[in-house]
């Protein structure tokens, strides 16, 4: 009888369902949106239990497409996103509150006074992280100082805290089995990376007991079976990682200096570094990448805010394209920007710069400026905001990368590939398959439980759709120096009398 990874890809709008066969190929899909809750501005939840009730209906749902049984799934692979945050009680399984989601910035105030008390290089040196908002433990922090009698609960051991992959694994196990795995507990604050256990000073920082946190595993292992509740037979839950690692073992990314990006509505940038930490002097994270058969990959990480959210702000911003697929059409239609930047610090700026302070700029307006040079420098600023973070990981690491492994969206779009690997000077690849982080999560099952047998195995099903070479008459110092004056713009706009500002910290050649 064949069998079949199902692999669970919960996202920040959507829980989805995919079942892979032996060769990586997809049998079938389910996906389902869940209600996104702003309480107040800055605020982000979502109900634990519409995340738990619509991601098992999506795994039932791909099971039924794909005429198979529950008996056919030899292992279940978890991808989640990360950081977003649950507290419950052991006691009744139901949280205390609405998780807090990883866009969530409540505890930004908090995340200040931290810096203040100069702990950011403390925290760096354990955790590999810059000390913000986005990550967990200020959200639990939050959770036990706010929520009636959370702190109560949480000293008698009633309360358990988990990212989203610990709390399906709870309610897939009918509250047996509390565990996360060393990537998303790498996304906490609260884990020390060099000893990959919960560390007791930052734990007493941050007034988190150790009695509600998860047991940390690797990241390819059988850490539990689904209860017979929940399907006809139970099924081994062998892989566990946050999306963006597991978005670069689905690219097969194996090797320190591999780098994947991801073009979402903002890009997610990895580099494996290897078996050692490299902590960042360039204002990346140092993130884990995966522990597989004892073995640990570490990865810097690069976040940009705005990047496909560019395309959608022409569309319902500025009204200059009617659907997002158009902007390549409207692009095409001049041969440069014509020295127009559009520099997308919509939400402030990402890394290299963490500068919350700045704004959307464009720059470089002439009379004979259309909407064709704005579409243009809408796709370009996407390409130079992934340049600097590539620079960066290349400045931190010591290596020159040979090639980007791309992913996400905004890959369907030629005109910005191609003058992604022209800014780079590197070749861009695109691989065949496009769902990378559930492949990644399947691969990662399917390794603890035999069904592929090596990675080696896997990089062989690993294919190329289409690849990007650079044009080597590119005048690329031109357009990058054109781009770090609009950045200069964008981070002064916001402040006053203050010194002039630095370009980015790592130096782009």
């Amino acid at each position: 009888m064949s069998k079949y990874i199902l692999a669970f890809d919960q996202g920040t709008t959507s829980s989805r369902a995919i079942v892979f066969d032996r060769q990586g190929a997809i049998v079938s899909m389910a996906q389902k949106e869940f209600t996104q809750i702003y309480p107040q501005p800055g605020w982000v939840e979502h109900d634990a239990n519409e995340i738990w009730s619509t991601q098992v209906g999506v795994a039932a749902e791909a099971i039924l497409k794909a005429n198979l049984h529950a008996s056919d799934i030899q292992a279940i692979g978890i991808t989640n996103q990360r950081e977003t945050t649950v507290v419950w009680d052991r006691r009744t399984g139901e949280a205390i509150c609405n998780a807090i989601v990883w866009q969530d910035r409540r505890t930004a105030e908090f995340c200040d006074s931290l810096r203040a008390q100069g702990l950011d290089t403390m925290i760096q040196e354990k955790t590999g992280l810059v000390i913000d908002a986005y990550f967990s433990a200020t959200k639990v922090k939050w959770m036990l100082e706010n929520i009636p009698g959370a702190r109560e609960k949480s000293e008698a051991g009633h309360l358990a805290f988990g990212t989203i992959d610990s709390w399906l694994i709870w309610k897939m196990t009918d509250g047996k089995t509390h565990v996360t795995d060393v990537t998303n507990a790498s996304r906490t604050l609260i884990f020390n990376i060099h000893t990959l256990a919960w560390d007791e000073e930052l734990l007493a920082l941050f007034g988190i007991p150790v009695n509600m946190l998860p047991e940390v595993k690797s990241s390819s292992e059988v850490v539990a079976e689904t209860s017979t509740n929940l399907f006809s037979t139970r099924i081994p839950i062998a892989g566990i990682a946050g999306d963006q690692q597991a978005a670069l073992f689905g690219q097969m990314c194996t090797k320190p200096g591999m780098v994947k990006n991801t073009y979402g509505t903002g890009c997610f940038m990895l580099m494996n570094i290897g078996d050692k930490p490299i902590l960042s002097n360039n204002q990346l994270v140092t993130t884990v990448a995966w522990k597989i058969n004892g073995q640990v990959q570490y990865a810097l990480e690069g976040s940009i805010f705005i990047a496909g959210a560019v395309v959608q702000w022409l569309r319902d911003g500025l009204g200059i394209i009617s659907h997002s697929a158009e902007v390549e059409e409207l692009a095409q239609k001049v041969k440069s920007s014509d020295g127009v930047y559009l520099v997308p610090a919509f939400a402030g700026l990402g890394a290299p710069y963490w500068d919350q302070h700045a704004r959307g700029t464009m720059v470089g307006l002439t009379r004979g400026t259309t909407a064709a040079h704005i579409a243009r420098a809408s796709l370009e600023s996407i390409a130079y905001q992934t340049m600097e973070v590539l620079k960066a990981m290349e400045a931190d690491a010591g290596v020159e990368i040979e090639e980007l492994r791309v992913d996400g969206g905004a890959t369907a779009n030629n005109l910005l590939m191609q003058f992604q690997a022209d800014l780079l000077q590197t070749r861009v690849v695109k691989p065949a398959i496009t769902e990378v982080t559930a492949i990644g999560a399947a691969y990662l099952a399917g390794l603890a439980t035999g069904f592929w047998q090596s990675t080696e195995e896997i990089q062989e099903q690993w294919q190329i759709s289409k690849q990007y070479e650079p044009d080597k008459n590119f005048p690329k110092e031109t357009y990058t120096k054109g781009w770090l004056k609009a950045v200069k713009a964008a981070r002064a706009w916001a402040r006053d009398n203050e010194p002039e500002l630095e370009s980015s910290s790592a130096t782009i050649s």
